[in-house]
């Protein structure tokens, strides 16, 4: 079985002398992996940075090999990171949350599509937190535990939508929340299709969508969410670009 796919590197481990395996998340055949001859070399070792979108044709007898990948660049971004410490802690966290995440060889086309405007944005500390937090809810929905932000749990509307419960991840009206606010999440509006985020706006929805990747996904696996993710929240309470109460 072979195959032709764009997709974003998520890591490369050295393989022997000059060989390394290559870790991506394929637009068309979800995470995969493969051999990359002379990767560990001078020449292709740049192209194998995270971050950087490739196309890779992909060659195995059987779909259950490891395979060869052949690499070839369309987006450089890896060096852009590696400028800013609070872009490169981003990009470990996406990187990080894919690889223990995703299943294998299973297409998310969709979060495939937002995980490159994601990283296409990182330059732009004014705009990529709150796409950050969209691609961890796109995550969520995924992996089969997509928030549903649509309409109120208790009494339906679909107006006023202002909390989120931590059992359910559906939504909750102002009037229905009043009585448990100490227990529910605040639903930042951006979630909802507000064009502007505020600090205290992305801090929430990290906490959001922090909390259902830990309970519902990490739980499962017995495990805690990635370092890599702890650190970019850390930076960007440290340069004021998310608040938590």
């Amino acid at each position: 079985m072979d195959f032709t796919s764009e997709a974003i590197v998520l890591q490369a481990r050295k393989h022997g002398e000059t060989s390394a395996i290559m870790e991506t998340f394929t637009r068309d055949h979800g995470r995969h992996k493969g051999l990359v001859r002379g990767g560990a070399g001078r020449r292709m070792r740049p192209l194998l940075q995270p971050g950087n979108i490739v196309e890779v044709e992909w060659r195995g007898r059987l779909e259950e090999h490891l395979g060869y990948y052949t690499v070839e660049i369309v987006e450089a971004l890896a060096g852009v990171f590696m400028e800013d410490r609070l872009s490169l802690a981003a990009l470990n966290s996406i990187a990080a949350l894919s690889r223990e995440m995703l299943p294998e060889k299973q297409p998310l086309p969709d979060l495939y599509d937002v995980t490159k405007i994601v990283l296409e944005r990182l330059n732009d500390p004014e705009i990529w937190p709150a796409l950050y937090v969209r691609w961890e809810s796109l995550l969520l929905q995924g992996l089969g535990y997509g928030l549903d932000l649509t309409r109120c749990a208790a009494t339906e509307t679909t107006d006023n939508l202002t909390h989120v419960s931590p059992r359910s991840g559906r939504a909750v009206s102002a009037e229905a929340a009043e009585p448990y606010l100490d227990k529910l999440f605040r639903l930042p509006p951006f979630l909802r299709g507000e064009p502007i985020a505020s600090p205290e706006d992305v801090g929430d929805g990290l906490r959001l969508t922090g909390h259902f990747l830990e309970t519902r996904v990490q739980w499962e696996r017995n495990r805690t969410l990635p370092e890599a993710r702890r650190v970019m929240v850390e930076r960007l309470v440290a340069d004021g670009l998310a608040i938590f109460p």
